[in-house]
């Protein structure tokens, strides 16, 4: 495994880290989900994230579990605040983030989380506000550091202007080789800022692996079939054009990088250096250890710019 600085932090994360979104907030059987958090620790991921609304709450509850007993400075414990708890919980407010950060800590069974990110950006609660509750939150040690996911430029240069505040150290937009456009504004301008990005759905949801075919049934056990995981899955990307792209790059992946699809997909985004982590879920323990051995791809960039031309018009 290598790893990389996030952002201006001194937090050194796996550049593959371990991601909870979908996988172990019901996706798959508790046990199958413990297996994938100690399988992967045993291969050098030190970067776990996950969110309170994962399953609302499910998904910190499995990861304490999981983390139970192992040395917590040996791992990276991210986790997230903004969308609903219940009918009355939710946002950014001073009030709602000293509430949810003190239930995560409890669900995750920690005193501490290494990051603590905003969610989403909170139009109805003051950027002032939020910004002066994380900062009470790092000052009292529940987290060392803060992020942020899917903010808007200007939100992030607002923030990133404002005295007497902690500053945000990491990013986490959506990524990936059907999603590249954070690179183009998102990614230099918070390099500028000290802030490092970590990657969600690297692998377009399961759709970079090649397992979907086009006009065939998505098979039994993908994400596709899944009732609730299959949901949160953009119906285009399924769509017989895209998936005839993508079996085009798969040969490519295969044939000419030696790598599989999954693989070769990862280490696209990690070329970039901004990128510090790249987030994948896994429901099964060889599902983690693909993943991994991501870490170790080098590929030649011509390779990777003929899969673009392919790719080009589903982007």
């Amino acid at each position: 495994m290598r790893y990389r600085q996030l952002g201006a932090s001194d937090l050194r994360v796996s550049i593959i880290s371990l991601g909870s979104w979908l996988t172990y907030s019901g996706g798959v059987e508790k046990h199958q989900a413990l297996a994938c958090v100690h399988k992967a620790l045993d291969l050098g991921i030190n970067f776990i994230d996950t969110a309170n609304v994962y399953g609302r709450g499910m998904a910190e509850s499995v990861l304490g579990e999981a983390l139970a007993g192992i040395d917590r400075g040996s791992y990276v414990l991210a986790t997230k605040v903004f969308f609903p708890m219940s009918d009355t919980d939710s946002g950014l407010s001073r009030a709602q983030i000293v509430k949810q950060l003190d239930a995560s800590l409890k669900r995750l069974r920690t005193d501490h989380v290494d990051l603590y990110q905003c969610h989403r950006f909170d139009e109805e609660a003051p950027l002032d506000e939020t910004m002066e509750a994380l900062t009470t939150a790092v000052r009292q040690g529940k987290t060392r550091y803060i992020g942020f996911s899917e903010w808007p430029l200007d939100k992030i240069e607002a923030a990133a202007k404002m005295p007497g505040v902690t500053r945000f150290v990491s990013s986490q937009p959506q990524y990936s080789m059907l999603w590249p456009s954070p690179q183009d504004e998102i990614f230099p301008r918070c390099a500028d800022l000290g802030v490092g990005q970590i990657v969600w759905s690297p692998i377009a949801q399961g759709v970079l692996t090649g397992k979907y075919t086009p006009g065939a049934p998505p098979p039994a056990d993908s994400r596709a079939r899944h009732a609730s995981m299959g949901a949160m899955l953009p119906k285009r990307w399924l769509e017989a054009p895209v998936l005839t792209a993508v079996q085009q790059m798969k040969l490519i992946a295969e044939k000419e990088a030696g790598l599989s699809l999954s693989q070769f997909a990862l280490a696209w985004v990690l070329r970039r250096r901004e990128v510090s982590s790249a987030i994948t879920g896994a429901s099964r323990a060889k599902q983690v250890i693909e993943n991994a051995a991501a870490a170790d791809c080098e590929v030649a960039p011509e390779l990777f710019a003929r899969a673009e031309e392919i790719l080009a018009p589903f982007r």
